[in-house]
Parts: structure tokens; C-alpha cells; sequence
């Protein structure tokens, strides 16, 4: 079998420092690309390193460790142990994410295979191990989009945790009637009633299902509540004198009108604190205010400061 040391090397010069890179950038900590260069080049030799007559033990776990150490040390520096590790456990994530993933790809677009003594073997016996221009290409090719992903997907995961530390348990009491949802904390909602500078808290109208009637369900989300406060007159309604018009600006910029409940207070829960609020009015929006419904109301900021 023909191993092409410099293709081998190269190879994993390029993606050792692909990932360095996405590591630093998940951590979001300063690299200089001589470093990087420097610890892909340590890597990318003890790759090489395996097909030369050398002792075993330096295949060993532990001196294995000892290189990968190595490795996020010349990339990033010490500073302290816990830095440390941290760089070297998103370095490992990063790696098991890219290596399991090519490896995957590979194994659904190759031939069929077989395993023998822990290496894989196409159909024609040739080890897949074996670097060719075409797996080079290959491996390069699926490099770029994998680690794209990867950092994508963690990128999500902490956004969802930022987002999670502004979501609030929302209780609503109107009369004997209780509503519990989750609500976000937006300080961009600057939404009042004009007349009494009330702040509204949006919520999606869906919640109230129970007790609004079917047909103003459907006139809420066409945006045609007028006509629910036009028929009042003829249709009864328990909260009727509770009920409000609040004007709002659309994203076409029109003045549009928003149904909105006087509850009789709203309770907040969050970090363990629970505020209560009674000057407030629930607008309900005919739409979903969160896709993945992370929460079904916008809690506006006046509530939480003034408790």
C-alpha cells in the first residue's frame, strides 16, 4: 500500500487548524494565526508520526493527551488550569462533531465495507485509511460545511440560554378566571394605552380560547376587531366593560387597533421573585409571538421595574 506522507500531513494541517479556529471562535477568545500554525503543525506531525518505526508507547493514551494538551497550549496559552480545560473540551467537542459526521457521510455514500481488526475495508480490500487525491478533495470538501454546522448548532444553544434568562412565568387573573403562560421580558415593548398610559402586555390570543368567543377569535387574527367592539351592543360578553381598544403602529406603518382585557392583576415570576402587577392591560395578537413557542407573551419592562 502506497501512504503519501505529505498528503497525510497536509491533510491534517488543515484540519487541525480549521478547528482551532472554530474553537477559538466558540470561545470566543483572541488567537494568533502563528500559534494556530504552530499547533496544527504538532498535530499533523504526530499524525505522521504513526507510520514510522517508532515505540508503541508513544501511541498510549496518555501520550496521546500529553500531544492534544500540547496542542491547545501552544495555540492559546495557559492562563490558568480552568482555561485550560475548557479550551481543550470544546477543542474535543469540535473534533468528535466534524470526525463523527465525515465519517457518517462517508459511510453512507461508500461502497459496501467490512471491519477488520478495527480498520474498515472497502469492497476492492483497499483500507480507507488510505489518502488519495480524490479523499483528500473529499475530506476538504465536507470539512468546510460540518464545521459550519457545528458552530451554527452551538450558536443556537446559547442564544436559546441568553433568551431563557429573560422568559418569565405570566399569571393572569380576571375574575375567577386564571391564564398561565411564559412571557418574554422585552424592553423594546414600549406599548401604553394613550388615554392612560397603562402599559400593555402582549399575549397571544390563542391562550384565550376558553372564554373569547369563536368568532372573535377569527376576527382578531384578521385584524378586524372594530367590528367586535361595534357588536357589543348585541352580543353579551361577562368581561364586556373590561374590554379596550389600544391603536398601535403595524409593520406597514398604519395606525391598527389591538384588543386588549383589564385583568383584575398579573403576577410575574422570575429568578425566584414574584411580581405583581394591576395596572396593566392584555393585548391580544392574533399570531404566534414565538415559533418555537418558547413563550406566548411579551411582558413589558414597566412591569418588571416597578416591582
Amino acid at each position: 500500500m502506497i501512504v503519501y506522507a505529505d498528503l497525510i500531513f497536509l491533510l491534517n494541517f488543515l484540519m487541525d487548524a480549521a478547528m482551532l479556529i472554530v474553537t477559538a471562535k466558540t470561545r470566543k477568545i483572541p488567537f494568533k494565526w502563528w500559534r494556530i500554525a504552530g499547533s496544527s503543525f504538532l498535530g499533523a506531525s504526530y499524525v505522521v508520526i504513526m507510520f514510522l518505526p517508532v515505540p508503541l508507547f508513544l501511541f498510549t493514551f496518555s501520550v496521546k493527551c500529553m500531544f492534544c494538551i500540547g496542542m491547545i497550549m501552544t495555540a492559546f496559552g495557559f492562563g490558568s488550569l480552568q482555561n485550560l480545560l475548557r479550551n481543550l473540551g470544546t477543542f474535543l467537542l469540535v473534533n468528535f462533531a466534524v470526525a463523527g459526521g465525515m465519517f457518517g457521510i462517508h459511510y453512507v455514500l461508500a461502497s459496501s465495507s467490512d471491519v477488520m481488526k478495527g480498520i474498515v475495508f472497502t469492497q476492492s480490500g483497499v483500507a480507507m485509511f488510505q489518502v488519495q487525491i480524490g479523499s483528500v478533495l473529499f475530506v476538504l470538501l465536507l470539512l468546510i460545511p460540518l464545521l459550519w454546522w457545528f458552530r451554527t448548532v452551538l450558536q443556537s444553544s446559547k442564544q436559546r440560554e441568553v433568551l431563557t434568562t429573560f422568559v418569565a412565568e405570566v399569571t393572569i387573573h380576571v375574575g375567577d378566571y386564571t391564564a398561565s403562560c411564559k412571557g418574554l421580558i422585552d424592553t423594546g415593548n414600549q406599548l401604553y394605552d394613550p388615554l392612560t398610559r397603562t402599559p400593555v402586555m402582549v399575549m397571544e390570543v390563542s391562550e384565550w380560547g376558553d372564554v373569547l368567543p369563536a368568532e372573535w377569535l377569527q376576527r382578531i387574527r384578521s385584524a378586524d376587531v372594530d367590528q367586535i367592539i361595534s357588536g357589543l351592543g348585541v352580543e353579551e360578553f361577562i368581561w364586556q366593560d373590561r374590554l379596550r381598544l389600544v391603536p398601535y403602529r403595524g409593520v406597514n406603518r398604519n395606525t391598527q387597533f389591538m384588543l386588549a382585557i383589564k385583568p383584575d392583576k398579573v403576577v410575574i415570576t422570575h429568578n425566584h421573585t414574584q411580581i405583581e402587577a394591576s395596572k396593566v392591560l392584555i393585548g391580544l395578537d392574533g399570531g404566534k409571538l414565538c415559533n418555537d413557542g418558547s413563550y406566548q407573551a411579551i411582558i413589558h419592562p414597566a412591569l418588571i421595574s416597578a416591582g
